[in-house]
C-alpha cells in the first residue's frame, strides 16, 4: 500500500481515482437490469415465453457468480488493471451480438457472455485493498457501492422509457455506449495497483488453504451473503405482495421498491463517514442491530394498519440499510484476511455472497407463494437477520481471538 504512487486523476500509472472506482461498480450492475421493463417485448419477438426469456436475468446471475471466482486470481496473477480492460472488451462484444441476435438462442449465448462485466465490481474491491488499509476500505467501499445502489434502481426506468422510444434492442446499444465511455474511463485513469504478482497459479493455489481455513473469511463471507440474503428475499417476494395483497399495479409495486435501494444508499453513506473510526466490527453490529429493529417494527405496522402498502414497503428500508452498512465492511474484512490474495477474496467471497442470496430468494419466493398477508416474508426476512447477528458476533469473535494471538 506504501508503495504506491498517489492518486493522479487520468494518470496511467497512478492508482484509479474513486470517481473511477465508483463507475466501475455501476457500470458493472446496469446490465442486470436495465432491459426488464423490455422482456415482454423481447419475448415476443423471439417468440418465447416470458418465463423462457426471463432466464436471461437468472442465468446471468449464476454465470457472474461463475466469473467472480475466475477472474479474482487472474487480477492476482496478472493485475487489476490488464484483466479490467479484457473483461470489459469481452463484454462489449457481447453487448454488440446481443443487440444483433437473430434469434433466442444466440441472445442467450451473448447474454451469458455478459457477465464479463461483474469483473469490474471484483477488480474494484481489490483495487480498494491495494490502496488502502481495511477500515479505509470499508469506508471507501461504502462510497463507492454507492453508485451500485443508484445504478440498478435508475436502470430499469431508463431501460423502459428507451424501450417504449427506440425498441428493446436500443438497450443493448445504450450498455454498449455506457461500455466504450467505462473502457475509455478506466484506459486513462487505472494504474497498476498490484505490485505484489503471484508467479504462478501453482504457487498461487498452494496459499489458498490459508485462506479458505480461516473462520475470519467464512464469517465475513456469510456475514455479507446473509445481508445480500435479505435483500433478494424481499426483492423476489415484494412484486406478489404487492399485487395480491394490497392490489398493486406493477408500476405502484416499481415505486415502492425503490424505498430499499434508498435505504441502501444511506447505510453505504454511513459506512463512507464512519467505517474508519467506528471499526469493522462495530459496523457490522449497528448494520445487523438496526435491520432487524427495522423489520420488527415493519410486522407490528401491518398489524396495525393491514390495508396499507406503505405500513409494509416503508420499513423495507431498514433491509437497504443494514445491507448498506454490512456489505462494505464484509468485503473489507474478507479482503484482509490474506491482503496478498486481495482480488482472488474478492472473486470467491462476490461468488459465495451472490449465490448464496440467489438461493435464500428463491426459498423466499416459494415460502410466500400462497401467501394473503406480508407477515409471512417478514418473518422470513427476520429470520435471515437473528442468523446474521449470530454470525457477526461469532466474527467479532474470531477477530478478537486474532488481535491476542489466535488463528
Amino acid at each position: 500500500m506504501t508503495d504506491l504512487s498517489p492518486v493522479r486523476f487520468l494518470d496511467r500509472v497512478s492508482p484509479p481515482h474513486i470517481l473511477t472506482l465508483t463507475v466501475m461498480s455501476a457500470a458493472s450492475a446496469i446490465p442486470m437490469n436495465i432491459f426488464v421493463a423490455s422482456l415482454p417485448a423481447m419475448a415476443v419477438a423471439f417468440n418465447v415465453s416470458y418465463a423462457v426469456m426471463a432466464l436471461s436475468i437468472s442465468l446471468y446471475l449464476a454465470t457472474a457468480g461463475v466469473v467472480q471466482v475466475i477472474v479474482g486470481p487472474l487480477s492476482d496473477r496478472f493485475g487489476r488493471r490488464p484483466v479490467t480492460l479484457w473483461a470489459l472488451g469481452i463484454f462489449l462484444l457481447a453487448t454488440l451480438g446481443a443487440t444483433f441476435a437473430p434469434d433466442y438462442y444466440s441472445f442467450m449465448v451473448f447474454r451469458i457472455i455478459q457477465a464479463a462485466a461483474i469483473t469490474l465490481t471484483v477488480i474494484a474491491r481489490a483495487t480498494i485493498r491495494d490502496m488502502v488499509t481495511r477500515e479505509k476500505a470499508a469506508s471507501m467501499i461504502g462510497y463507492v457501492t454507492m453508485g451500485m445502489s443508484v445504478a440498478p434502481m435508475l436502470a430499469p426506468a431508463i431501460g423502459g422509457y428507451i424501450e417504449g422510444a427506440f425498441g428493446w434492442r436500443a438497450n443493448f446499444i445504450a450498455l454498449f455506449g455506457t461500455g466504450i465511455l467505462t473502457f475509455v474511463l478506466i484506459y486513462f485513469d487505472q494504474g497498476e495497483t498490484n505490485l505484489y504478482k503471484s508467479s504462478s497459479f501453482a504457487q498461487q493455489f498452494k496459499t489458498y488453504p490459508n485462506l479458505l481455513k480461516s473462520k475470519r473469511f467464512w464469517g465475513y463471507v456469510f456475514s455479507g451473503a446473509l445481508g445480500i440474503g435479505m435483500f433478494f428475499s424481499y426483492l423476489s417476494s415484494a412484486p406478489i405482495i404487492g399485487e395480491r395483497v394490497y392490489g398493486l399495479s406493477p408500476q405502484q409495486v416499481g415505486l415502492y421498491l425503490a424505498i430499499t435501494p434508498l435505504g441502501y444508499f444511506v447505510g453505504n453513506g454511513i459506512s463512507g463517514r464512519h467505517a474508519v473510526t467506528w471499526g469493522i466490527p462495530r459496523m457490522l453490529l449497528l448494520g445487523s442491530i438496526l435491520g432487524l429493529l427495522g423489520m420488527v417494527a415493519g410486522l407490528i405496522s401491518i398489524q396495525l394498519a393491514p390495508n396499507s402498502p406503505l405500513a409494509f414497503f416503508a420499513f423495507t428500508a431498514s433491509i437497504g440499510l443494514c445491507n448498506g452498512m454490512i456489505l462494505p465492511s464484509a468485503n473489507a474484512g474478507l479482503l484482509d484476511v490474506r491482503p496478498e490474495l486481495a482480488g482472488s477474496a474478492a472473486g470467491l467471497g462476490g461468488a459465495l455472497m451472490t449465490l448464496t442470496g440467489a438461493f435464500l430468494g428463491a426459498m423466499a419466493t416459494l415460502y410466500v407463494d400462497t401467501a394473503h398477508s406480508a407477515a409471512p416474508m417478514i418473518l422470513f426476512v427476520l429470520g435471515i437477520m437473528v442468523l446474521a447477528l449470530i454470525v457477526i458476533l461469532w466474527t467479532i469473535g474470531q477477530e478478537k481471538k486474532q488481535l491476542v494471538g489466535f488463528s
